[in-house]
């Protein structure tokens, strides 16, 4: 069986680095079985990959590569508590942010961007419960941001 790094890596992508808190919280904790991740911007190489409303600035297509970027973002946050990413047995839960315009229905497309990405690096472990949420704004006019649940 491969680990979750090897099955990124199939399809070109990797683990990245964590990504820097924007105020003050940390990008992860764990409880017990559990860690929660903070929301997670789309951050790539320190810098948000582009900013704007869903439905407006930015296309539908942009903020799915948005969504994916922050499950991996998220990922690295898991990985960062617990070391080894073979120990998640399940993504619990998802919940997406999608700053959009308010005639916007397509968050649950967007946040497939993370979904399909858990799926990709922990195949059924990677199924899981999931909200899409519109929102008006997120910090620094990010158009996506994820957060998670993992039981490890």
């Amino acid at each position: 069986m491969s680990t979750p790094e090897e099955r990124l890596a199939a399809i070109g992508l990797s683990v990245p680095e964590v990504a820097k808190p924007v105020a003050v919280y940390v990008p992860a904790v764990r409880s017990g079985n559990y860690v929660f991740t903070s929301g997670q911007l789309p951050m790539k190489s320190g810098e948000l990959m582009v900013t704007g409303k869903v439905g407006g600035e930015v296309t539908q297509e942009e903020a799915v590569a948005c969504a994916q970027q922050c499950a991996l973002n998220a990922i690295a946050a898991v990985k960062a508590e617990i070391g080894d990413l073979s120990l998640v047995k399940r993504i619990v839960k998802v919940v997406a942010f999608v700053a959009s315009t308010p005639d916007f229905t397509g968050q649950p497309q967007v946040a497939n961007g993370a979904s399909e990405l858990f799926g990709a690096a922990f195949g059924d472990a990677g199924v899981h419960a999931r909200s899409a949420v519109g929102v008006p704004v997120l910090p620094l006019d990010a158009p996506v941001e994820v957060e998670i649940m993992v039981e490890v």
